[in-house]
């Protein structure tokens, strides 16, 4: 296996990783750009088959569908089928679904599906995106130790929000270039890349649970269910779910409304600037705590910054201007640094081999409440402001932030 940072082993772990020791590792280095390639793809794929559906029916609403298409099934996917994600050796689970993807967007660009066709396609392959996302998750503490584990998952949700933006930029201009025909062609080379990248740099790994023989036709299904209904039988467990989905996702609420509010003060390029604020705060956050903040210390922050997605929100009920609301959402979002705190004790309390299940257990409640809120908050401002609406997200986020207190603070022996 290969050799990994030793940060966060006795007698250094009171220092944070760097991005030394993080980057040093030859695996995650895999990890990592293979990581980024997948999301760009992804991000350009939906892009140019929103833009063709469009072309193609004229249809706003199934330009709409088609963008959102690859996203739906995950939540599918992550309550019926995450068992493969421990019943699969890692490396050639994420090479595999690499693979399905290349063939299924080969047969989108080659245009010979209907629009209906394209976005079936699109959605049942989006079904295991989940199972490759929690593979690729579980895989992470198995090539970073300690607080180098921390650190990597952070630069990997910094990862996620900066080549997302890299990749409605390439996308965008690849659209003017070569069409959305050749924008698909070429997020057909970025899934052969990252499969490539995989397969060449990760290390062959057994599966983590023998899958069982006697279980038969639906044998995952079930073994999903289980899995998923023992961890969140466990009262750690469970706790440790709701702090990571709910403080943070409920804000999702006031990024949903961010376009009506800011049409009333900045028509056009007013959403952009206070998305793209909140992204920025992301960023910030997890860069300045991951990197520069000691663990120990993390740990205790873990409710404070928590309680930083809320407060900041709770000032559009005054319906701030422009710039100001900008810097709230900065100040906000940074808060979703908070996550880093409970990395290391969500780690420690799931069975070793049930990880990636458990890893992707966070991502689909994660969808699922973010998904709840953000159309819950859209339902709202059909009867109260936007501003008013987004107060009331950053109030939710706080209720439920004071609520697991006990939760987002670390214990002693943690």
């Amino acid at each position: 296996m290969t050799t990994t940072s030793t940060v966060g082993t006795p007698g250094v772990n009171d220092r944070p990783a760097t991005f030394r020791d993080v980057f040093a590792v030859r695996e995650f280095r895999v990890l990592f750009a293979s990581f980024g390639v997948f999301l760009i793809g992804e991000t350009v794929k939906m892009l140019a088959l929103s833009v063709l559906v469009y072309e193609r029916t004229g249809s706003g609403l199934l330009a709409a569908l088609a963008y959102v298409t690859g996203f739906l099934p995950h939540a599918f996917g992550g309550v019926f089928l995450l068992a493969y994600a421990d019943r699969w050796p890692p490396r050639a689970l994420i090479v595999g679904y690499d693979l399905v993807r290349l063939a299924a967007v080969a047969v989108l660009a080659s245009g010979v599906l209907a629009p209906g066709a394209m976005l079936g396609l699109v959605a049942v392959v989006g079904l295991f995106g989940p199972v490759s996302s929690a593979a690729r998750s579980a895989l992470l503490p198995e090539i970073l130790h300690g607080d180098a584990y921390v650190l990597g998952r952070s630069l990997l949700t910094m990862a996620s929000g900066g080549t997302q933006v890299a990749g409605f930029a390439v996308g965008g201009l690849l659209l003017g270039l070569v069409g959305p025909y050749g924008a698909l062609w070429l997020t057909a080379a970025t899934c052969a890349l990252s499969a490539l990248l995989v397969r060449v740099g990760l290390t062959a790994r057994s599966a983590r649970v023998r899958a069982d023989a006697t279980t038969g036709r639906g044998g995952v299904i079930r073994e999903t269910w289980r899995v998923n209904g023992e961890l969140l039988a466990d009262r750690r467990i469970r706790g440790l779910l709701l702090a990571k989905w709910l403080p943070g996702s409920l804000l999702v609420g006031a990024e949903g409304v961010a376009v009506p509010y800011a049409a009333g003060l900045a028509p056009g390029a007013g959403a952009g600037v206070l998305l793209m604020a909140g992204a920025s705060g992301m960023l910030v956050g997890d860069l300045l705590v991951g990197r520069f903040v000691a663990p120990a210390r993390r740990e205790r922050w873990t409710p404070w910054l928590a309680v930083l997605l809320g407060v900041p929100i709770l000032v559009f009920a005054a319906r701030p201007g422009l710039w100001p609301a900008a810097a709230l959402f900065v100040v906000s979002f940074a808060g979703f640094a908070y996550q880093l705190g409970l990395a290391r004790r969500f780690l420690d309390a799931v069975p070793e081999a049930r990880r990636g299940q458990a890893f992707g257990l966070v991502g689909t409640g994660m969808m699922a409440v973010q998904g709840g809120a953000a159309a819950g908050a859209g339902a709202l401002t059909e009867v109260l402001a936007p501003g008013v609406v987004m107060a009331l997200s950053g109030a939710a986020s706080l209720v439920c932030t004071l609520a697991l207190w006990r939760v987002l603070s670390p214990r002693s022996g943690d």
